[in-house]
């Protein structure tokens, strides 16, 4: 199977389009914060091949993939800069991650309870549903999944367990349908199963709390001219990166001052206006890119 039979990046057209203003200087460096199998970045050097590229990505099949593109391992060896031109985030879970069952970020296909993306290290799915207590569960459900039934699927989690241990995707999928009332089921709000996954998922991976370390990271090595692109795929994510955007975008001169002086001047302007969203041409083609949300920024200020 080829790289682009297992995976088709979201929105590519339009990251290129955002990040090229930023790619013409000679030796510009563009870093891909989530290279995945390297989509987007294999597209950025075909249209900018003086490009130096950085490609980070905490999956470690998604990195063995991505180095068997041309170019991309030479360019993150070759690279030593102190700022950057550009960066492009592309967050949650690759279809890498989705198509291989044993990894068990799906819902929709039994596998071991897993979903590190980091399959090196770390705690799994299953330690998570084995050992957290009955609070735990219901507060990663509540804040990482927004789960009204939380509670319900938290002691569903603690009973069953309590019979055998859960360590495979389909007996915890089998678990949170049995606990769902019948008439919340023909509600229609989706498998019940989705926030409960996402929930584990940003758990194990701790995706929101690196997010918000690895976000403002990237955008003080920016320098002035330089833009960065993030697309998101759930709510929780575009939120932080909306308010990371926000603030980096506002003035930080106190109310009622008469004149702006230089040091509260905005850092960055925003590129796009709110969160851009997929065509629905391209979302018919790549159903992946359905809940994406794109928002973008580009440095006009020198950082401090």
């Amino acid at each position: 199977m080829s790289h682009s039979d297992i995976h088709t990046p979201v929105l590519l057209e339009r990251c290129v389009e955002l990040l090229a203003p930023a790619l013409t200087r000679p030796g510009a460096v563009l870093v891909d914060a989530t290279e995945g199998m390297g989509g987007h970045s294999e597209a950025l050097l075909e249209r900018f091949p003086d490009v130096h590229l950085i490609g980070l990505d905490r999956d470690t099949d998604a990195l063995r993939i991505a180095g068997e593109r041309d170019g991309i391992a030479e360019a993150v060896a070759s690279v030593r800069a102190s700022r950057v031109d550009g960066v492009l985030f592309d967050l949650g879970v690759s279809s890498l991650q989705l198509d291989e069952a044993e990894r068990g970020f799906a819902y929709s296909q039994d596998a071991p309870l897993d979903m590190r993306m980091d399959q090196t290290a770390g705690t799994t799915a299953a330690d998570i549903v084995a050992t957290y207590g009955e609070g735990d569960l219901r507060r990663i459900f509540e804040r990482y999944g927004e789960e009204k039934l939380a509670g319900r699927y938290a002691r569903a989690i603690i009973a069953a367990r309590a019979q055998a241990p859960i360590v495979r995707s389909g007996q915890l999928v089998d678990i949170l349908i049995a606990a769902t009332p019948v008439a919340v089921q023909r509600e229609g709000r989706g498998h019940p199963a989705k926030r409960v996954f996402q929930a584990l998922r940003i758990e194990v991976n701790a995706e929101l709390a690196v997010l918000d370390r690895a976000l403002p990271a990237a955008m003080g090595l920016l320098r002035v001219g330089g833009r960065i692109v993030v697309m998101s795929y759930q709510s929780l994510e575009d939120r932080l990166v909306k308010r990371v955007f926000a603030d980096a975008s506002s003035s930080t001169a106190p109310a009622g001052l008469p004149v702006e002086l230089p040091e509260h001047a905005p850092r960055f302007r925003l590129l796009v206006k709110g969160a851009e969203l997929a065509s629905d041409e391209e979302r018919e083609i790549n159903p992946r890119a359905t809940p994406v949300r794109l928002r973008a920024a580009e440095r006009v200020v020198e950082a401090a």
